[in-house]
């Protein structure tokens, strides 16, 4: 029995071109921006089979985007969304006047997310299939943190974070966590995640009294983020894409 080849709607096909983020398909297609075989077509969920049918935005042919990868140091106070409902900047603040040989960015999705006070390492990209293997909580890669907490942890304190607590029906743990460096009322650990769940380092160390003062992600699999100043992008290489396997 021959199976039936997959239907997609319209809208996330959009979106895995890497033309545009599903939102803002939807929107294009809302709008009658959007054909298939000729046709306008206004639902976002209109079922697509890859392949058969001819699709065009504005009348130009669908071609999927070339592939861009870049990182970011993101700066803290940015929040990790396209637009925040609230009018915070965003970290697309950091990409605004962003230019490739003279062109501006095509469309880009970050790739995970910080929160609003933390810092350091957050990827973009425009492959929907690339960024879903990164944020893979079983097969991604180990996220490193560098965190200043208010105290001087104990060796127990440590082992706890390994071993993990529940919160709100989640077990929230480390791969590991080590002392970095103390002084006399506060230390800084470095704290490897092998999964990634909503502020996760920030409440696993609230359950054992500890509070961040900062927060920074400073490697991604092996990806380091170096000496990239604060607010600055670059467009990752193979090499680079190779250190996040």
């Amino acid at each position: 029995m021959n199976k039936s080849p997959p239907r997609y709607g319209l809208a996330r096909v959009l979106s895995k071109q890497g033309l545009c983020s599903r939102s803002e398909a939807a929107k294009w297609i809302a709008a009658g921006r959007v054909s298939v075989d000729g046709r306008i077509v206004r639902d976002a969920e209109f079922p697509i089979v890859q392949g058969r049918h001819r699709i065009r935005v504005d009348e130009q042919a669908l071609d999927a985007a070339p592939r861009l990868y870049l990182m970011l140091n993101k700066p803290r106070g940015l929040v990790t969304t396209v637009q925040d409902e609230r009018g915070r900047d965003t970290v697309y603040r950091c990409l605004d006047e962003a230019r490739i040989d003279g062109a501006p960015l095509p469309w880009l999705a970050p790739v995970g997310r910080l929160d609003k006070a933390s810092e350091g390492l957050l990827l973009f990209c425009n492959d929907p299939q690339w960024a879903a293997r990164i944020t893979d909580p079983e097969l991604g890669p180990d996220k490193t943190y560098h965190v200043q907490i208010d105290a001087i942890p104990s060796p127990e304190q440590l082992a706890a974070l390994h071993a993990g607590i529940s919160a709100d029906g989640e077990l929230l743990r480390a791969k590991s966590a080590t002392v970095l460096r103390s002084g006399e009322k506060n230390a800084w650990l470095r704290i490897v995640l092998d999964e990634g769940r909503n502020r996760q380092i920030r409440r696993l160390l609230a359950g054992f009294d500890l509070n961040v003062l900062r927060l920074i992600r400073v490697a991604i699999g092996e990806l380091q983020l170096g000496e990239l100043p604060k607010g600055q992008w670059r467009v990752l290489g193979d090499e680079d894409l190779q250190r996040l396997q």
